[in-house]
């Protein structure tokens, strides 16, 4: 399935990756790695590239002086995912697609089912996106550019932001929450949406750029990072020569 910002050309500054671990919170056990990703030769999810990385520390930072300042308990960016080899992006595709039909009691097997099938594809294919071996249409998170993220709190647990991270459900668009909380200004959705457009904040104010169907997953100097800001190219791509992981 093409994106809009697939049209964009890409020019690879060559970055390498860095991990992540050592200077902000990630979130363990990584949930693809439990679920058995094929990621192979120790490599590490937790790691992004070295310009991306900066800005993630500085998103932290802010973050921690807006919850701080007004005196209540600071906050801190819970790293869900990271960088994402393409066996990874394909392996998640496939369980995330058995999943919803797993929900929706859909047998894949079943030939008179085939269109329902093809639905669940389709809705699956609106939040993860293909896995492309084309170094012109690179999955973000391939590139070493895009971050899943959310925000914990003092003691390392997750808050409620009205969607669980990789739902496959309009619970996930960004702005889900915003008409219940308009009408209700005191009610949860309110709460969910304040939470979601606090992250949004901090991320925006360091660079990134948020994926319009996902409230947790943001984007730095990709495709999808230069289509929105109308850049002339994306400065990450999917090269493989950068990605020994001599971290």
């Amino acid at each position: 399935m093409q994106r809009p910002w697939h049209s964009v050309s890409i020019d690879d500054c060559g970055e390498s990756l860095r991990p992540l671990r050592s200077f902000v919170t990630c979130m363990e056990p990584h949930p693809y790695v439990a679920l058995g990703a094929p990621y192979g030769n120790g490599a590490d999810p937790f790691c992004l590239r070295q310009g991306v990385r900066s800005r993630l520390l500085a998103a932290q930072v802010h973050l921690n002086s807006l919850t701080t300042l007004d005196g209540r308990e600071p906050l801190r960016l819970g790293i869900f995912d990271a960088w994402r080899p393409l066996s990874v992006q394909a392996f998640m595709v496939n369980y995330a697609i058995e999943q919803e039909c797993a929900r929706q009691g859909v047998n894949p097997n079943d030939s008179d089912e085939m269109d329902r099938l093809q639905n669940v594809r389709a809705q699956v294919s609106r939040f993860w996106a293909p896995p492309s071996p084309a170094l012109s249409t690179p999955p973000p998170h391939s590139t070493g550019a895009a971050v899943d993220l959310t925000l914990i709190d003092a003691m390392g647990s997750s808050l409620d932001m009205g969607g669980e991270i990789d739902a496959i459900g309009p619970e996930s668009l960004p702005l889900h929450h915003v008409e219940a909380a308009k009408e209700n200004p005191d009610g949860q959705s309110a709460l969910f949406h304040s939470r979601r457009c606090l992250l949004h904040r901090v991320m925006q104010q360091a660079g990134f750029v948020r994926h319009p169907n996902e409230w947790w997953h943001f984007s730095f100097g990709d495709q999808l990072w230069a289509w929105t800001v109308q850049a002339n190219q994306a400065m990450y791509g999917r090269d493989q020569s950068l990605f020994s992981l001599e971290l």
